[in-house]
C-alpha cells in the first residue's frame, strides 16, 4: 500500500554543507563548487531516474543551469551560518508507473513551489536492488531556493514568508490530495493521509467505521535514515550514557558582533569554539542540563523500529483472537434463537390442546417471533461489525508482517557484513575493541 512521507529541512552552511555538492549528489552529475574550488563528481551514482530544474516563467534562463544556479546561491550568502537552500524529500507511490510518478511530482512542484517564485531542482531516485534497497522505495529530492527568481537572477532579499509552519501544513495536505487523485485515476484502491494515526482513528470512531478503526490501531513507525543504516552496516551500536548538554557562555548584551569585511558578519568565537577568537566573558555562564540517555533511549533506530513492528503485530494478533471468540459466542446465540423458535412452533401445532389454545398460542408465537427476529437482526449486525474489524486487523497485521520480513532480510545482510568485517580484522591479529 502507498505510504505518505514528506519532510523539509534547511541546508545550513554552519553544518558544513555545500548546496552545490548536494545538487551534484542528488542529480548524479559532476558540478564545480566555486566557493570551495572543488569538483563534486557523482556521475557514477546509480538510481537517478530523472533530474531537472524547474523555474518560473519570468526567471533568467541561466537559472535552469544547475551549476550556475547553486553557485549563484552560494555567492549571495556571506555569513558563515547562512541558510543556503531548502530541501524537500517525498515518497512516491510505487503503485504508479514511472511516467505517472514524473507527472505527479512535476504537478506538485509547479503548484506549490515554482508558482510561488522558487527555483526547484528535482531529482527522482529509484531503488537499486543490487544494493539491497526496498523495491518500493521510489522517492524524490527537491532543492529549493530561499530567494525568489527574477529576470536577472535570485532576489537580493530572502522570502521569509516561505518559513511559516502554516505553509508546511499546506504542503503536507496538498501532497496527500494530489497523490490520492493520481492513485484513483490509475485505478488503485490505495490512499494516503497526511494526518496522524490518532486523528484518523478519532474520525473513524465518529463515523462508526469499526473496520478503519481496527486498521489504524497501531503505533506509528519511525524512519531509519541514511546515517542509522550506515552505522548498522559498520556494525556500530550507539552507546547511551549520561551527558551534559546546553553548556556555553553567553556574551554580554552590549557586545557587538565583529565585522571581518563589508557585508560579512560572523558570530563570536565562543559559538564555533575557535581558540584564537575568544571574546571576553562579562555575562553569566549558563548551566548545562544533565540528561540520562540510558533511561530514555530505545536502542538503535533499527531496534526501535523492530520493537514497534513486533508490538503492532502482537497487539493485532491478540485483538483478532479476542474478536474470533466474540464472533463464535454470538453465532451460538443466533443458533439458539433460530432453533428455539422452530421448536416452539412445532410443539404448539402438534399439541393436544391446539384448537383450544389456538388464539393464545398464535398471539404468543407472534410476539416470540418478533422478539427472536429482533435478536437475530441485532446479532447479525454485531457479527458483521466484528467481521469488518477482523478484515481491518488482518490487513494491518499483514502489512506489519511484510515490513518485518523486509527488515529481517536487511538485518541478516547486516549481520553477514559485520561478521565479514570482524573476520577480516581478527586475521590481522587485532580485536574489534
Amino acid at each position: 500500500m502507498a505510504s505518505f512521507h514528506i519532510s523539509v529541512q534547511v541546508v545550513k552552511r554552519s553544518a558544513g554543507r555545500s548546496v552545490v555538492a548536494m545538487a551534484a549528489y542528488r542529480s548524479g552529475q559532476a558540478l564545480k563548487d566555486e566557493r570551495n574550488d572543488a569538483v563534486r563528481d557523482y556521475s557514477k551514482r546509480r538510481g537517478v531516474a530523472h533530474e531537472e530544474v524547474m523555474a518560473p516563467e519570468n526567471a533568467a534562463p541561466w537559472l535552469k543551469d544547475r551549476e550556475k544556479l547553486w553557485n549563484h546561491a552560494e555567492q549571495l550568502e556571506k555569513r558563515e551560518d547562512a541558510q543556503l537552500a531548502r530541501e524537500v524529500n517525498l515518497a512516491l507511490p510505487h503503485e504508479l508507473k514511472p511516467e505517472e510518478r514524473l507527472k505527479l511530482i512535476r504537478e506538485f512542484v509547479q503548484k506549490e513551489f515554482v508558482d510561488r517564485g522558487m527555483v526547484a531542482d528535482v531529482a527522482i531516485h529509484e531503488p537499486v536492488t543490487e544494493k539491497g534497497d526496498d523495491p518500493r522505495n521510489h522517492h524524490a529530492h527537491v532543492l529549493l531556493t530561499m530567494r525568489k527568481a527574477t529576470s536577472e537572477g535570485l532576489a537580493a532579499k530572502k522570502s521569509r514568508e516561505w518559513n511559516s509552519s502554516e505553509l508546511l501544513s499546506g504542503w503536507r495536505k496538498s501532497w496527500a490530495e494530489i497523490q490520492n487523485a493520481y492513485l484513483e485515476r490509475a485505478g488503485h484502491r490505495s490512499r494516503v493521509d497526511h494526518r496522524s494515526l490518532r486523528v484518523q482513528r478519532d474520525e473513524a470512531a465518529r463515523n462508526g467505521d469499526r473496520r478503519l478503526m481496527a486498521l489504524l490501531d497501531r503505533e506509528p513507525e519511525i524512519h531509519v535514515g541514511v546515517r542509522a543504516r550506515a552505522a548498522s552496516r559498520r556494525g556500530y551500536k550507539p552507546a547511551s550514557k549520561q551527558r551534559v548538554v546546553g553548556v556555553r557562555q553567553q556574551p554580554a548584551r552590549e557586545q557587538k558582533l565583529p565585522v571581518r569585511a563589508p557585508g560579512f558578519v560572523t558570530r563570536p568565537g565562543w559559538v564555533f569554539g575557535l581558540p584564537n577568537q575568544q571574546s571576553k566573558q562579562t555575562g553569566p555562564q549558563r548551566a548545562g542540563r544533565a540528561i540520562n540517555y540510558p533511561a530514555i533511549d530505545r536502542g538503535s533506530r533499527v531496534d526501535w523500529l523492530t520493537n514497534l513492528m513486533l508490538g503492532n503485530n502482537e497487539r493485532a494478533k491478540e485483538r483478532i483472537e479476542r474478536i474470533d471468540r466474540q464472533t463464535a459466542r454470538f453465532r451460538r446465540r443466533l443458533d439458539y434463537w433460530e432453533r428455539g423458535f422452530s421448536w416452539r412452533v412445532e410443539g404448539a401445532i402438534k399439541g393436544k390442546k391446539f384448537r383450544y389454545h389456538r388464539a393464545m398460542t398464535a398471539s404468543q408465537e407472534r410476539a416470540r417471533k418478533q422478539h427472536a427476529e429482533k435478536r437475530k437482526k441485532q446479532i447479525r449486525e454485531i457479527i458483521a461489525q466484528l467481521e469488518n474489524v477482523l478484515v481491518g486487523l488482518r490487513g494491518g497485521r499483514e502489512g506489519v508482517l511484510t515490513r518485518r520480513k523486509a527488515l529481517y532480510r536487511w538485518q541478516d545482510r547486516l549481520a553477514v557484513a559485520v561478521d565479514r568485517a570482524l573476520g577480516g580484522r581478527q586475521s590481522d591479529g587485532r580485536t574489534r575493541e
